[in-house]
């Protein structure tokens, strides 16, 4: 019993962490059709934003829960504004464009931060479950990643602001003709999902810390999770999430995270190639 308890906890954290850094692509990729391959570096930065801003005395889950993504916001809105909006409808050069940027954020926190892993410790403890010993705040990232999930939903399915959003990247035309700027809800579109990016970043340093190269071990995960997940937002990266970390959690847990990496790979080729438009093309249609 104890031991099916630790299995159930390590899944929701694996299915949790996947959602939590794909929840930001999938937002700029979902609605807007934009590859953004500095995504990684976006959770980077976040990362850094929690250290940082903790080490000068903000309160952690301030520095994780605010500091992280305003830090995201902020450079969202700098990128859209000077890249991103000249490239709307041109793939290839936003992936080029997006590509660049992230070289080029990653020689920049190699000479701020310099070449090395720092962090912050969990500021939640450990607690054991019979023989074994679970990570308290592995249990902190399963609830974040079900408030974000949830607000996310809430946001695009029950306010004006989601609804037109959805409205601009679906029929631009017609919401101009209500008298929407489309370009201001591109800009924002974007600077949520950078936000939500430098949060799963924040939430996510007391894990895995910051290296300026590990924006490369994110976007691999968060892009094969959106893509696998199809074109509905929430469900689409929900239901991916959960497959791949289902899968990852149980070959893991059956040898070495390694192995774990390479099954949660084949697992989404599979899914693609039995599911070509993702998950939710063929299922949970209409979904947000």
């Amino acid at each position: 019993m104890d031991y099916a308890v630790v299995v159930i906890i390590e899944v929701l954290y694996a299915i949790s962490v996947l959602a939590l850094i794909s929840a930001g692509l999938a937002v700029i990729f979902g609605m807007m059709r934009v590859i953004n391959l500095a995504h990684g570096e976006f959770l980077v930065l976040g990362s850094y934003a929690a250290i940082f801003s903790n080490r000068y005395g903000v309160p952690i889950y301030l520095a994780i829960l605010v500091a992280a993504p305003l830090a995201g916001a902020v450079w969202g809105f700098i990128v859209e504004r000077l890249i991103v909006r000249w490239l709307y409808g041109r793939l290839i050069n936003t992936m080029l464009a997006t590509w660049g940027l992230s070289l080029a954020m990653m020689g920049a926190f190699v000479m701020i931060f310099g070449n090395t892993q720092t962090g912050i410790s969990a500021p939640i403890a450990g607690f054991t479950v019979g023989a074994y010993q679970i990570n308290g705040y592995n249990l902190f990232i399963i609830a974040m990643a079900i408030v974000v999930m949830a607000g996310l939903y809430a946001v695009m399915k029950g306010t004006r602001a989601g609804l037109v959003a959805r409205a601009a990247m679906q029929r631009p035309d017609m919401a101009q003709a209500f008298g929407y700027n489309t370009s201001q809800v591109y800009m924002w579109t974007f600077v949520a999902g950078s936000a939500l990016a430098g949060l799963a970043g924040g939430i996510l340093t007391p894990i895995f810390g910051a290296i300026p190269s590990g924006g490369a071990n994110y976007i691999a995960k968060a892009f094969i999770t959106v893509i696998t997940g199809g074109a509905s937002v929430v469900s689409g990266t929900l239901a991916s999430a959960s497959i791949l970390g289902l899968v990852y959690q149980i070959f893991t847990f059956l040898s070495t995270s390694v192995v774990g990496e390479i099954a949660l790979l084949i697992a989404a080729v599979v899914l693609l190639r039995i599911l070509p438009t993702g998950i939710t093309g063929r299922f949970l249609r209409n979904r947000v």
